[in-house]
């Protein structure tokens, strides 16, 4: 079964980290450009980042830029997204999925999870 599930949101203060996890099952993550979307309450989903396959090169949003760093452990098949000086503007629920230009058209997201900047 092919399956992605994010994990590692919660609440953290503004400038404080937290570190997302893509677990996938069921085909092998390095064989596809891998990306981080977020959705904050009455907004569009947004891509805020993505890995290629093979070299590895990255993708970022302009406003994550130099705050967030995405990785990948391909002997654990996980994406990582590492936040870094989080904003409250940085509130939303983080999904993972394939990056592909017609992303905006997918229907078959996971769970996500929730990141909450907040003091």
């Amino acid at each position: 079964q092919v399956q992605l599930v994010e994990s590692g949101g919660g609440l953290v203060q503004p400038g404080g980290s937290l570190r997302l996890s893509c677990a996938a099952s069921g085909f092998t993550l390095d064989n596809y450009r891998i990306g981080w979307f977020r959705q904050a309450p009455g907004k569009e989903r947004e891509g805020v980042s993505c890995i290629s396959s093979g070299d590895g090169r990255t993708y970022y949003e302009d406003s994550v830029k130099g705050r967030f760093t995405i990785s990948r452990d391909n002997a654990k098949n996980t994406v990582y997204l590492q936040m870094n000086s989080l904003k409250p503007e940085d509130t939303a629920v983080y999904y993972c999925n394939i990056w592909l230009p017609t992303w905006k058209m997918f229907t078959n997201w996971g769970q996500g999870t929730q990141v909450t900047v907040s003091s």
